[in-house]
Protein backbone atom coordinates (compact mmCIF):
# COMPACT_ATOMS: atom_id res chain seq x y z
CA UNK A 1 0.00 0.00 0.00
CA UNK A 2 1.43 3.54 -0.86
CA UNK A 3 0.31 7.29 -0.08
CA UNK A 4 0.55 9.22 -3.15
CA UNK A 5 -1.62 11.67 -2.21
CA UNK A 6 0.66 14.21 -1.45
CA UNK A 7 2.95 13.74 -4.26
CA UNK A 8 0.83 17.09 -6.83
CA UNK A 9 4.29 17.73 -8.76
CA UNK A 10 5.96 13.87 -9.45
CA UNK A 11 2.66 11.81 -10.47
CA UNK A 12 3.80 11.54 -13.99
CA UNK A 13 6.71 10.64 -12.89
CA UNK A 14 5.46 7.63 -11.06
CA UNK A 15 2.22 6.70 -12.57
CA UNK A 16 3.06 4.19 -14.84
CA UNK A 17 4.89 1.82 -11.72
CA UNK A 18 1.65 0.97 -10.48
CA UNK A 19 0.48 -0.27 -13.63
CA UNK A 20 -0.58 -4.09 -12.56
CA UNK A 21 -1.91 -3.24 -9.49
CA UNK A 22 -4.89 -5.08 -8.45
CA UNK A 23 -7.02 -2.37 -6.87
CA UNK A 24 -6.47 1.32 -5.86
CA UNK A 25 -8.37 2.72 -3.10
CA UNK A 26 -8.44 6.49 -3.24
CA UNK A 27 -9.43 8.26 -0.11
CA UNK A 28 -11.13 11.73 0.17
CA UNK A 29 -12.37 13.34 2.62
CA UNK A 30 -16.13 15.06 2.22
CA UNK A 31 -15.24 17.56 5.19
CA UNK A 32 -12.51 19.48 3.07
CA UNK A 33 -15.31 20.66 0.57
CA UNK A 34 -14.95 23.82 1.60
CA UNK A 35 -11.41 23.97 2.38
CA UNK A 36 -8.09 25.16 -0.08
CA UNK A 37 -4.71 23.36 -0.61
CA UNK A 38 -1.68 24.29 1.63
CA UNK A 39 0.56 24.90 -1.58
CA UNK A 40 -2.52 26.51 -3.66
CA UNK A 41 -4.70 28.92 -1.35
CA UNK A 42 -6.70 29.30 -5.19
CA UNK A 43 -7.48 25.06 -5.49
CA UNK A 44 -10.05 23.70 -3.87
CA UNK A 45 -9.28 20.67 -2.05
CA UNK A 46 -12.37 18.70 -3.22
CA UNK A 47 -11.81 20.01 -6.86
CA UNK A 48 -7.76 18.88 -6.77
CA UNK A 49 -9.27 15.22 -5.44
CA UNK A 50 -11.93 15.18 -8.53
CA UNK A 51 -8.79 16.35 -10.78
CA UNK A 52 -6.60 13.59 -9.52
CA UNK A 53 -9.46 11.18 -9.37
CA UNK A 54 -10.24 11.70 -12.90
CA UNK A 55 -6.32 11.48 -13.99
CA UNK A 56 -6.22 8.07 -12.48
CA UNK A 57 -9.53 6.53 -12.81
CA UNK A 58 -8.94 7.01 -16.56
CA UNK A 59 -5.06 6.69 -17.08
CA UNK A 60 -4.43 3.88 -19.67
CA UNK A 61 -2.01 2.43 -16.85
CA UNK A 62 -5.48 1.57 -14.74
CA UNK A 63 -7.83 0.15 -17.49
CA UNK A 64 -8.48 -3.32 -15.65
CA UNK A 65 -7.46 -1.83 -12.28
CA UNK A 66 -10.57 -1.72 -9.89
CA UNK A 67 -11.01 1.66 -8.22
CA UNK A 68 -12.43 1.59 -4.49
CA UNK A 69 -13.66 5.31 -3.77
CA UNK A 70 -13.93 6.52 0.28
CA UNK A 71 -15.41 8.79 0.78
CA UNK A 72 -14.52 9.39 4.15
CA UNK A 73 -15.10 11.92 7.39
CA UNK A 74 -18.59 11.48 6.81
CA UNK A 75 -19.03 12.66 10.39
CA UNK A 76 -17.16 15.73 10.06
CA UNK A 77 -18.94 16.71 6.31
CA UNK A 78 -22.64 15.99 8.40
CA UNK A 79 -21.62 18.00 11.04
CA UNK A 80 -20.25 21.10 8.92
CA UNK A 81 -23.72 20.21 6.13
CA UNK A 82 -26.01 20.69 9.71
CA UNK A 83 -23.93 23.74 10.61
CA UNK A 84 -24.48 25.51 7.04
CA UNK A 85 -21.93 25.34 5.40
CA UNK A 86 -23.14 25.18 2.03
CA UNK A 87 -21.72 22.99 -0.91
CA UNK A 88 -22.92 25.36 -3.09
CA UNK A 89 -20.48 27.57 -2.38
CA UNK A 90 -18.06 25.16 -4.04
CA UNK A 91 -20.03 23.62 -6.02
CA UNK A 92 -22.31 26.28 -8.05
CA UNK A 93 -24.01 23.45 -10.15
CA UNK A 94 -25.49 21.68 -6.61
CA UNK A 95 -29.57 23.20 -6.66
CA UNK A 96 -29.77 20.26 -3.92
CA UNK A 97 -31.05 20.77 0.01
CA UNK A 98 -28.06 21.19 2.17
CA UNK A 99 -28.63 17.97 3.50
CA UNK A 100 -26.13 15.47 4.81
CA UNK A 101 -28.18 12.80 1.89
CA UNK A 102 -28.30 15.01 -1.11
CA UNK A 103 -24.94 16.44 -0.56
CA UNK A 104 -22.93 13.29 -0.26
CA UNK A 105 -24.88 11.64 -3.30
CA UNK A 106 -24.12 15.13 -5.48
CA UNK A 107 -20.17 14.96 -4.39
CA UNK A 108 -20.66 10.75 -4.78
CA UNK A 109 -22.17 11.28 -8.36
CA UNK A 110 -19.60 14.19 -8.88
CA UNK A 111 -16.69 11.48 -9.11
CA UNK A 112 -18.82 8.94 -10.49
CA UNK A 113 -19.32 10.75 -13.81
CA UNK A 114 -15.87 11.14 -14.58
CA UNK A 115 -15.02 7.65 -14.90
CA UNK A 116 -15.21 7.58 -19.12
CA UNK A 117 -15.21 3.89 -19.30
CA UNK A 118 -18.24 3.33 -17.16
CA UNK A 119 -19.91 0.46 -18.58
CA UNK A 120 -16.57 -1.62 -18.34
CA UNK A 121 -15.08 0.28 -15.46
CA UNK A 122 -17.11 -0.50 -12.22
CA UNK A 123 -15.85 2.23 -9.01
CA UNK A 124 -16.60 0.84 -5.72
CA UNK A 125 -17.88 3.45 -3.44
CA UNK A 126 -18.19 3.56 0.53
CA UNK A 127 -19.11 6.22 2.63
CA UNK A 128 -16.80 6.19 5.73
CA UNK A 129 -15.77 7.12 9.53
CA UNK A 130 -12.64 5.81 9.83
CA UNK A 131 -12.75 6.35 13.66
CA UNK A 132 -15.67 4.50 13.10
CA UNK A 133 -14.26 0.68 13.72
CA UNK A 134 -16.89 -1.25 13.18
CA UNK A 135 -17.50 0.40 9.81
CA UNK A 136 -14.37 0.34 8.92
CA UNK A 137 -14.04 -3.42 10.01
CA UNK A 138 -16.93 -4.34 7.96
CA UNK A 139 -15.29 -1.49 4.77
CA UNK A 140 -11.96 -3.45 4.78
CA UNK A 141 -13.55 -7.05 4.22
CA UNK A 142 -16.03 -5.71 1.33
CA UNK A 143 -12.39 -4.52 0.26
CA UNK A 144 -10.99 -7.88 0.35
CA UNK A 145 -13.67 -9.62 -1.28
CA UNK A 146 -13.29 -7.02 -4.22
CA UNK A 147 -9.19 -7.77 -4.62
CA UNK A 148 -10.16 -11.69 -4.29
CA UNK A 149 -12.88 -11.45 -7.11
CA UNK A 150 -10.08 -9.58 -9.24
CA UNK A 151 -7.90 -12.49 -8.68
CA UNK A 152 -9.95 -15.35 -9.19
CA UNK A 153 -11.11 -13.24 -12.45
CA UNK A 154 -7.92 -12.97 -13.30
CA UNK A 155 -6.90 -16.33 -13.51
CA UNK A 156 -9.86 -17.52 -15.19
CA UNK A 157 -11.89 -18.98 -12.03
CA UNK A 158 -14.78 -16.35 -12.67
Amino acid sequence: MFDLGGQRSERKKWIHCFENVTAIIFLVALSEFDQVLIEDEHMNRMEESLILFESICNSKWFKSTSIILFLNKIDIFREKIGHNHLLSNTFPGFKGANSYEETSQYVLQKFLTLNKESETKQIYTHFTCATDTEQIGFVMNAVNDIIIQNNLRDVGLL
